[in-house]
């Protein structure tokens, strides 16, 4: 009984809730950032198959560049909780300024050649031509919103450090509303609308699309709504930076740049970015084969991606909490309360993410068709989905100890172990197993399965190593 209790119940009560307390607002807001994507997925289902498998395509291989704001707010984050922990406000300010001049004079030189380049960089994923238009349609708008992607995780980073987390469940909502909004407007079109939302959830809301004229243009609509939210997802961001506190405390505003910060920001960022990078190629590459073995396949595979997002986010947020709470505790020089946050953070996440994966077990065939009523679809989705769900406790482990790391600084090495599990054990199996075994979706799958099961054992033995308590920055 002692035993049990050691492992479910807290040790810390009082931390276990402060660690909720912060992961809230930013499981909301994480929940309501992957909704822009959700939502564009359950618009777009209405126009077939292939629309689902162009869009999921082009979301897939957009993110291998949009990931890199992950780094950015790693290479902000880590600092900042730091810094706070120390009681160096100013520095949080230094932290902001220098990030977020750094992705500016990268982000808009990338934002424009991934933009000129959209078609040759689908071209190498897609054959089939209306999927393939389809696919450069949604992701030339994507592209445009790189930048903007890019400053907003650097102001998450920054409010997540000094433990300001409300304001990204504001400023997502916000930004998700209006996605929403024109998300509805522009993919069906004001005139047909009220044909397409007839007998669902969105039925009663659908006169708030009669306030303006909107033009059908399906899957690229849906990527322009997803752009302008994505832009004002920046600029409410911005709003904050003017609060009193903000200019006071950690002077935000202040001209100086600090290079040798920077340095240091990108020497704990880098990593990650290549991390990102390769990871999510290593995804489209998992995409381009499922597309090898059928528009079925990879139409269902993009729904449960979609689904499995918004499964992730509350372990991402009790991630990010545990990243700033380590960072904090380790900048006040307290090594026992770091590690103590880390593992109720794990508890938490476990808890949460382990519902989740039962009620991907249970409720499979009640998910999958809000999402589109194609049997041919829902025949992969359904048992997709509750293999996925079986994956939960997992992916609880690798997010909650991954930002643990990666807030005390430990980047370089999991961000190798992640690259290798995906490039050596990830996609060869899935070509093995998926295309020259012939066991096409399944295949695929259980290599994904065993690529996550593999990192979760690297992580825990790596924080167990306890390497991490030592790193300075």
């Amino acid at each position: 009984m002692d035993f049990v209790r050691k492992i479910f119940l807290p040790r810390d009560k009082v931390l276990f809730k402060y660690i909720f307390t912060l992961a809230f607002p930013v499981i909301i807001s994480n929940i309501s950032r992957v909704m822009m994507g959700i939502v564009d997925t359950m618009m777009v289902g209405h126009l077939g198959a292939k629309a689902i498998a162009g869009v999921g395509m082009a979301s897939m291989v957009t993110w291998v560049v949009m990931s890199l704001g992950i780094a950015f707010r790693t290479g902000t984050q880590t600092f900042v909780a730091r810094r706070w922990g120390e009681k160096k406000y100013s520095e949080c300010g230094v932290v902001l300024r220098n990030m977020q001049l750094f992705v500016l004079i990268i982000g808009i030189p990338i934002t424009y050649l991934c933009y000129s380049y959209t078609v040759p960089i689908m071209s190498f994923f897609l054959k089939d031509p209306e999927t393939h238009a389809l696919c450069v349609d949604y992701a030339s708008y994507i592209y445009l919103s790189v930048y903007f992607l890019f400053a907003s995780f650097v102001f998450q980073g920054f409010y997540t450090g000094i433990e300001e987390t409300k304001l990204h469940m504001k400023v997502t909502l916000s930004a998700n509303l209006i996605n929403l909004y024109l998300n509805i407007g522009l993919i069906f079109g004001s005139d047909a609308i009220y044909k397409y939302l007839n007998d669902t959830a969105l039925q009663p809301l659908s006169n708030l699309w009669t306030l303006f004229s909107f033009p059908a243009l399906g899957v690229k609509g849906a990527a322009i709504g997803t752009l302008i939210a994505t832009i004002w997802l920046c600029i409410h961001y911005s709003f904050y930076l003017f609060r009193d506190e903000m200019i006071n405390k950690f002077k935000v505003f202040k001209s100086t740049i600090n290079i040798s910060l920077l340095k240091k920001q990108l020497i704990i960022a880098y990593p990650i970015a290549f991390q990102e990078t390769a990871v999510m190629f290593s995804f489209t590459i998992f995409y381009k084969l499922l597309g090898i073995v059928g528009i079925f396949e990879l139409a269902a595979t993009q729904i449960i991606f979609k689904i499995m997002h918004a499964s992730f986010m509350p372990a991402i947020g009790i991630g990010q909490a545990c990243s700033t709470l380590v960072g904090k505790n380790l900048g006040e020089k307290n090594l026992d309360k770091a590690e103590l946050s880390v593992n109720e953070s794990l508890r938490g996440a476990i808890y949460i993410m382990g519902s989740v994966g039962i009620c991907f077990a249970l409720f499979a065939q009640y998910i999958i068709p809000l999402f589109t009523k194609d049997p041919g679809i829902i025949m992969f989705a359904v048992p997709g989905l509750r293999f996925v769900g079986l994956l939960q406790f997992a992916d609880a482990v690798c997010f909650t100890l991954w930002f643990a790391l990666t807030g005390a600084g430990d980047t370089k090495i999991p961000a190798l172990m992640d690259i290798l599990t995906h490039w050596v054990l990830f996609v060869p199996g899935c070509y093995i197993l998926g295309i020259v075994y012939g066991y096409g979706f399944w295949g695929m799958w259980i290599s994904f399965g065993l690529h996550i099961t593999f990192f979760a054992i690297y992580l825990l033995w790596r924080f167990k190593q306890g390497h991490w308590k030592k790193i300075k920055i």
